[in-house]
């Protein structure tokens, strides 16, 4: 008699399978760095396009070859500081909001608009950690959006009070791509996926489906669980509504960071985008989420390997469109 095998549908790496409650994403990783930065940066992804870099090193068999790679147009307006927020550790070990210190000049688009106190919009004595709040400007591209995106971020430095000094010089300043991040370097990117509506569960969990002689139909799981007891397990597969997850993807490599859009725009402008009008980043391979939602990128925490791209040879700027 062979072996009975059947393999898990569907991974339980992601579980729970919980949709997002908004479209910009949250940092939910530590990252600490020692220069004076704010430790990320929130875009808008344009598309895709592809490159041919020269394979520079001279293990490979393909030295000295233009190498075809894909890479995602993120479309990087500059962003502005909305507060800073500063946090103190409690018994529990959590940490808690104490005080936020707020811009005095906000855009007339930002419809939550907050009158501080005296005491709450003053840097407090003694405080354990602080990040920034950041909103990006949709206004400046061609998405047709102009509520911004607001996302927190966490500020390099030696020590708290160079943190805190360094934030409140950026209060009422503009920051851009080229301040948080330079070319050939590892990037953690955090997007929403795509979200997919309601679906069954050969789609949703890769189930596979019943054979023709299945009672009612095939497209559906062989049984629930047994009669005694009379529970249904979390890890049986049910429809539902699939999709628009938080995701983190990685150590991306940024390739370039550009000023001018016309070394990237294509023939009649990017599908379901248009064109590029800002600073972009060129980030090596693909990045969960459809175009127009926000990407947020934070320092690299896994980094293995020195990042090393050669240079860019060409950059495709053909029609997109089909």
């Amino acid at each position: 008699m062979g072996h009975k095998h059947h393999p898990r549908r569907g991974s339980l790496q992601f579980w729970p399978h919980a949709r997002s409650s908004k479209h910009a994403p949250r940092i939910r990783s530590k990252v600490e760095s020692r220069d004076k930065k704010i430790l990320g940066f929130l875009g808008y992804k344009v598309g895709m396009t592809h490159l041919l870099i020269k394979e520079t090193n001279t293990n490979s068999h393909r030295k000295n070859m233009d190498i075809f790679t894909p890479v995602t147009v993120i479309e990087c307006p500059p962003l502005k500081v909305y507060s800073i927020r500063y946090y103190a550790q409690q018994e529990d070990g959590e940490l808690r909001l104490v005080s936020e210190v707020f811009s005095k000049k906000v855009d007339k688009e930002l419809t939550r608009k907050i009158r501080p106190s005296k005491k709450e919009n003053v840097a407090p004595a003694h405080f354990d950690a602080l990040k920034v709040t950041v909103y990006t400007q949709p206004k400046l591209t061609g998405i047709g959006k102009k509520k911004p995106d607001m996302v927190e971020f966490s500020v390099g430095g030696k020590d708290l009070q160079e943190k805190s000094a360094f934030a409140q010089s950026l209060l009422d300043k503009e920051i851009k791509i080229s301040d948080v991040f330079k070319e050939t370097q590892f990037v953690d990117a955090h997007a929403v996926t795509k979200g997919k509506g309601f679906s069954g569960v050969v789609k949703k969990f890769g189930v596979k489906p019943l054979q023709h002689k299945a009672e009612k139909a095939r497209r559906k799981v062989g049984t629930l669980g047994s009669w005694h007891p009379n529970k249904v397990l979390y890890s049986v597969a049910q429809c539902g509504k699939w999709g628009y997850h938080l995701r983190t993807e990685y150590n991306k490599m940024t390739l370039k960071i550009g000023s001018n859009p016309k070394d990237i725009n294509p023939k009649g402008g990017f599908v379901r985008y248009g064109f590029v009008k800002n600073d972009y980043l060129l980030v090596k391979g693909s990045i969960a989420g459809p175009n127009k939602r926000p990407i947020a990128f934070s320092d690299a925490i896994r980094i293995k390997k020195k990042a090393v791209s050669g240079p860019i040879g060409y950059v495709s700027v053909e029609s997109k469109q089909r």
